[in-house]
């Protein structure tokens, strides 16, 4: 009998293992835990060469020259480094720090300008 752990997901996987598991009808914990093993047999298989992964995600080799299955493996770690990298992203406040003003549509849809000498 398997036992569960509490751990903390980031939002957006959480809200895409949702909307997955809920096709495939599987909880979202259940769709987690399923792309879980998926990933620890995959780095597992023989079929798949480390480090060849290692050298195109340090940018010294092609994707290209990589299998499926590596390829694969590679696309997902950029998945996830792209929903790691978007949660630290905060405009507003880079443009804000540099006295920088920015358009964009308020919660209605309307263009609104903010920042510097901006009423928003």
């Amino acid at each position: 009998m398997s036992s569960s752990m509490p751990t903390r997901v980031d939002g957006d996987l959480f809200e895409v293992a949702k909307s997955i598991g809920a096709e495939e009808s599987r909880s979202a914990a259940q769709q987690i835990t399923h792309w879980a093993r998926i990933g620890r047999e995959i780095e597992a298989s023989p079929r798949v060469n480390h480090r060849d992964i290692r050298r195109v995600l340090a940018g010294v080799a092609a994707y290209d020259d990589l299998d499926e299955h590596g390829q694969a493996v590679v696309r997902a770690t950029w998945d996830q480094q792209i929903v790691e990298r978007r949660a630290r992203l905060d405009l507003a406040a880079e443009f804000s720090a540099a006295g920088r003003t920015w358009t964009e549509a308020d919660p209605r849809g309307r263009v609104v300008t903010r920042g510097r000498d901006s009423n928003s």
